[in-house]
């Protein structure tokens, strides 16, 4: 039957049974990779699934073979999959929490197309992945980080006010939140990177552009699901330059720059610091 759905996502992905609402996961990878399908591509995605037996798990990476004919598909587990590996998919071993083993990983495997994070799910971890991996996508790749909801799942340190028990669940581990300004959360670090793609707009006269102000240019938020795209986002803004007016709209106020209104400019945080 997978065949038969090979060119369609939005059928496959039920057939795999790899994701939480595979109907509507598959709807979006749909829509954001069917333009890529037969496109000669370097596909890495976090966590194998299959828990801590070496034997199972793997289903979303043999879904993504069929579905890109053409392309390599990497693997990456905390757990040895490796005797999963096949032709077209390979496996590393090792946490995504480890920068230096996800650069030993992107050594060997060249720059990246597509990111999938489907790994702890921690808060933490995918920021921190994010912030290591992102960089290594080629322009015109695609970072997508699955299972968002954890975000707002409280952490121990939250559950230990609620909760009697002094054994938090299991599933409390995520380091989400109740509040949802939190900037720990992965939703609130993904949030302020939409700021990112207007950098350029920012007037801001200190303002120093960052890595992810420089290179990200879209940002597809779904229940559960965000899709950032790479490429170069350093085109001028609009009635800003440098982050500050351009002149023929100094003019236009009867000012020669922006001091002359005394104005006090905000810090802006770096989200590559956060």
């Amino acid at each position: 039957m997978s065949f038969f759905y090979r060119n369609d996502l939005q059928k496959l992905l039920p057939l795999y049974s790899s994701k939480w609402n595979p109907h509507l996961f598959g709807q979006h990878y749909q829509e954001h990779f069917a333009p890529l399908r037969n496109k000669n591509l370097k596909i890495l995605e976090i966590g194998v699934g299959g828990y801590e037996d070496p034997h199972s798990g793997g289903d979303s990476l043999k879904m993504w073979k069929q579905y890109f004919p053409n392309s390599m598909i990497y693997g990456m587990d905390i757990v040895d999959k490796k005797v999963l590996e096949e032709d077209r998919i390979k496996i590393f071993q090792g946490s995504q929490d480890d920068e230096i083993f996800l650069n030993k990983v992107v050594a060997e495997t060249g720059k990246l197309d597509i990111i999938i994070d489907d790994g702890s799910h921690r808060n933490d971890h995918v920021i921190r992945t994010f912030k290591t991996l992102f960089p290594q996508l080629n322009n015109g790749g695609i970072y997508v980080v699955e299972d968002t909801h954890t975000s707002y799942i409280p952490s121990y340190e939250n559950w230990s006010k609620f909760c009697e028990d002094d054994v938090a669940p299991h599933w409390a581990e995520y380091g989400g939140s109740l509040d949802l300004y939190d900037q720990k959360t992965m939703m609130n670090f993904f949030k302020r990177l939409v700021d990112c793609l207007s950098h350029q707009e920012f007037i801001h006269p200190e303002y120093t552009p960052n890595y992810f102000d420089k290179h990200i240019v879209g940002i597809h938020f779904y229940r559960n699901q965000v899709f950032i795209y790479k490429g170069d986002n350093t085109a001028p803004g609009n009635v800003v330059e440098n982050n500050t007016l351009r002149p023929e709209f100094l003019k236009e106020i009867g000012i020669n720059s922006l001091a002359d209104l005394g104005l006090e400019f905000p810090d802006i945080d770096d989200p590559t610091n956060l």
